[in-house]
């Protein structure tokens, strides 16, 4: 099966059967960061940033001006503040000390040219946008389905604290973990089937999170593909369907199977 194991060698293993034929590739929806840089962000990964600048092109002023979506990142040069580079700050490189960040001067931290702040829908510009949080801006774009339904997966995987510009290198292996989650949630029904294997999906998450977190669970089942869930919290493995059990300790004590089947059966 193709997925994001093809690279690695296989564990030992004497066959793999069932109905192998219905899941046509696996993701393993792990904590490493989205992004490597910082110019990835929550909405950009969703790919709702397309959405946003497309809006913002068709503002009368954008028109006027000659503004095209491209304008409205902070990518590629054109709308972008040229001193920084759409970065926002300034990096100065030390000797032997951490690099020191700046606020960038020409734009104040904006990101963009003051012209393109200037264009502004419901009296916010591109960079209010960014700052808003993602629930905050499911209200704001709610008379634009297409924008505001591309946000909600964020939202419905528990993230609607996240502002929508926020750097992906300071979100914490969960909320990426959930970023991810929504990208899927987000594509809709796809015509491959996916094995999702998630790795403690619950860490550090309030219980209204695990309760969001196992919706967009059922969701992904609704569009017809499997989760694997290697996990610990008792709502989760409650919620299962089917429950493997390893044990009987950790470590080197471990690695039998203890139990096999459906949770309610367990207590037996």
């Amino acid at each position: 099966m193709k997925g994001e194991f093809s690279g690695d060698k296989v564990g030992f293993h004497k066959a793999i059967t069932g109905d192998v034929e219905s899941l046509q590739q696996i993701e393993m929806v792990d904590q490493n960061p989205i992004g490597k840089s910082s110019r990835s962000n929550p909405v950009t990964y969703i790919k709702a940033y397309d959405e946003i600048r497309d809006l913002f092109a068709k503002q009368p002023l954008s028109k006027m001006r000659g503004f095209q979506p491209k304008h409205f990142s902070f990518n590629v040069d054109g709308g972008r503040c040229d001193t920084c580079k759409g970065e926002g700050e300034q990096i100065v490189e030390m000797q032997f000390l951490a690099d020191v960040h700046l606020v960038c001067e020409s734009c104040g931290g904006k990101r963009f040219k003051e012209e393109i702040l200037e264009v502004k829908y419901k009296d916010k510009s591109i960079f209010d946008v960014l700052e808003m949080s993602v629930d905050e801006a499911i209200d704001f774009f709610a008379d634009e389905r297409k924008l505001s339904e591309a946000i909600r997966p964020l939202s419905d995987v528990g993230l609607g604290y996240v502002k929508l510009g926020q750097s992906s290198d300071t979100l914490s292996g969960g909320e990426a973990q959930r970023v991810k989650l929504a990208s899927f949630l987000g594509k809709g029904k796809a015509s491959n089937k996916v094995l999702f294997i998630f790795d403690e999906p619950t860490t550090g998450l309030h219980f209204h999170d695990i309760k969001k977190l196992l919706a967009s669970f059922n969701a992904l089942i609704e569009q017809g593909h499997s989760i694997l869930v290697i996990e610990h919290n008792i709502d989760v493995i409650r919620s299962a369907d089917w429950l493997i059990e390893l044990g009987p300790d950790a470590g080197d004590g471990g690695g039998e199977l203890v139990f096999a089947g459906k949770p309610t059966d367990i207590k037996k």
